[in-house]
């Protein structure tokens, strides 16, 4: 086994089904070797794709995703795609090639300082100097992106670890065949090199798959907590990513919240949690809610900007928070009761310190009236004529046909923004969005990632005409792997969600101007389906076009020629 096969090995007894990659000299022998070994190597237009795929994987999977990238630029364009996983707390494994051990720092091709690159996007950073120390890095690498709050790590492994002995030797055999004592020196000096990488390689096994409990909840907080909770009269919770972790015990988690039968606003992963039309899911006007509240629980939210830094939660209110990340439990506002452990377990724990009857009735019955309020000015708003296909009558009619086995990937501001308002992710599982970095270009990957995992499902990207334009090539990665996802361009010929408040304020539109391109015209040159859809008469009718595309093996995109509304004004976050 070389170093490509070590590495594959490890991979395969850690339960990664998709290697997600670009090709590049510096890692052949590992794509080769996962080949070799039944992982899937799915290579992508760009590298920051491979990375985003890896995310959605660990996402979606619970599995940590992995990629691998060639050395220099293929771990420069990782960047934001890393740090993007690092703030979502997703747990990926990003392995960088890297010239030969004895070049590095001596002007090799592509030859940078990656770990300082990518250190302060990573939770862990390691280069491999040995052959030998192949399997332990790597399955340190997967324990650490696993432990406390997840997310990405970044192991290097020079090239010459990767092929086989007999090459390597070769290789370096080729530096001069002088009889000169400087010359003899020096092979001699390469040969010792050499015998130090490879010593003890033949002893490389992969062990078993990484298992890292989750932090559990301290027991005397749990008790403080319930009993706030049933004393208070207007509780709100507000769940986050972290609250679906725990995959395997997802639906033990969804009962511990019906139990404890509290108003519920969902956030980041946690959106679908409970389905569509739960009696205990909110919608809409949170920050109302939460000042109007006497007791909040945040289960893996931060007081971050979507919360106004603490601000939403009144001071007279009783204050919990629990969360994997010490440095987001105490963000911009310290808790009354803070709690360092897995939300998923806090919640089961408390409902099960909980009686059973339903409570808080008026207080539920209030929330709702509030939020069908909403629905009905949303409603109201799609029937306007807006000189285009109105973005909010699109929207209903995408929620109109969607089935419990689509899965929603948002990638965009002004038309995602009016999505998250409209559209209902069927059940858990089945919602992917950037996360709090915010970062646009995540549509391709993610798609990619939920269509390989979960072939069942129909896998939608909303759009915005910004956000697509990073990934349309990636239409070509759909049509080589056969992965049929259906993409929904809100095409406003603008970065409207930065246009709307900078012309108000600023009296300038420099730099938000774009045009209703062609998309669908772009993906059809990829051997893709695409369809131009500017008549809102005809919405239902391309939607379910397009779901019939997808169903026979096709990737689509619906380019949608937009009006403009004021739906989403005053919208930008700081």
């Amino acid at each position: 086994m070389n170093g490509g096969d070590i590495i594959a090995a490890v991979l395969q007894a850690q339960g990664v089904r998709f290697l997600y990659t670009l090709t590049g000299g510096h890692i052949a022998p590992i794509l080769v070797g996962a080949k070799r070994a039944g992982v899937r190597v799915v290579d992508t237009r760009h590298e920051a794709t491979a990375v985003l795929a890896a995310d959605a994987t660990a996402r979606l999977t619970g599995v940590p995703g992995v990629a691998v990238v060639t050395a220099g630029p293929g771990v420069t364009n990782t960047v934001t795609a890393v740090k993007n996983a690092q703030v979502a707390q997703s747990p990926v494994l990003l392995i960088g090639g890297a010239v030969p051990t004895l070049l590095r720092g001596r002007g090799a091709l592509q030859d940078i300082d990656q770990i300082a690159l990518l250190k302060s996007t990573v939770k862990w950073t390691h280069r491999v100097k040995r052959v030998k120390e192949i399997v332990p890095v790597m399955e340190e690498a997967f324990r650490r992106a696993q432990e406390g709050a997840p997310g990405p790590v970044f192991v290097e492994t020079p090239v010459d670890l990767l092929y086989d002995e007999n090459i390597v030797r070769r290789l370096y055999g080729q530096a001069g065949k002088g009889k000169s004592l400087a010359q003899r020196l020096e092979r001699a000096y390469l040969n010792w090199h050499v015998n130090r990488l490879f010593a003890g390689s033949q002893e490389q096994r992969a062990g078993s798959r990484v298992q890292v409990e989750p932090p559990r909840p301290d027991e005397g907080k749990i008790r403080q907590v319930a009993k706030r909770l049933q004393e208070a009269e207007r509780p709100v919770l507000v769940l986050g990513s972290q609250v679906v972790l725990d995959i395997p015990r997802l639906e033990e988690t969804i009962t511990a919240i019906e139990r404890i039968a509290a108003p519920v606003y969902l956030s980041g992963m946690a959106r679908g949690l409970l389905g569509r039309d739960h009696p205990l899911h909110m919608r809409h006007k949170r920050s109302k809610a939460l000042r109007e509240a006497d007791f909040a629980l945040l289960a893996g939210v931060p007081c971050d900007f979507r919360l106004n830094y603490g601000r939403h939660i009144p001071r007279r209110a009783f204050y919990a928070s629990v969360n994997r990340s010490r440095h987001d439990l105490n963000l911009n506002r310290r808790p009354d009761v803070g709690a360092l452990a897995d939300p998923a377990a806090f919640l089961r724990e408390l409902a099960a310190r909980l009686p059973s009857e339903t409570r808080w009735s008026p207080w539920l019955a209030h929330l709702r009236e509030r939020d069908q309020a909403r629905n009905e000015e949303i409603e109201r708003m799609a029937r306007e004529p807006v000189g285009g296909v109105n973005p909010l009558h699109l929207l209903r009619e995408l929620d109109a046909r969607l089935g419990p086995n689509a899965l929603l990937v948002a990638d965009g501001g002004d038309f995602v923004g009016s999505a998250a308002y409209i559209v209902q992710p069927p059940g858990p599982m089945r919602w992917l969005d950037p996360g709090p970095f915010g970062a646009l270009g995540v549509g391709a990957g993610f798609a990619l990632a939920a269509k390989l995992n979960r072939p069942e499902a129909e896998v939608w990207i909303i759009y915005g005409d910004g956000s697509a334009g990073y990934s349309l090539a990636e239409f070509d990665t759909f049509v080589r792997h056969q992965v049929p996802v259906i993409a929904l361009v809100g095409n406003d010929a603008a970065w409207m969600q930065i246009a709307r408040e900078q012309v108000e304020m600023l009296g300038d539109d420099v730099g938000t101007v774009l045009r209703h391109a062609d998309y669908h015209r772009v993906v059809e040159g990829f051997d893709a389906a695409g369809v131009r859809l500017d008549d809102p008469e005809l919405s239902g009718e391309v939607i379910e076009q397009a779901q019939t595309w997808a169903a026979e093996g096709r990737p689509v995109l619906i380019n949608a020629i937009l009006g403009k509304t004021d739906f989403r004004k005053g919208s930008i976050s700081m």
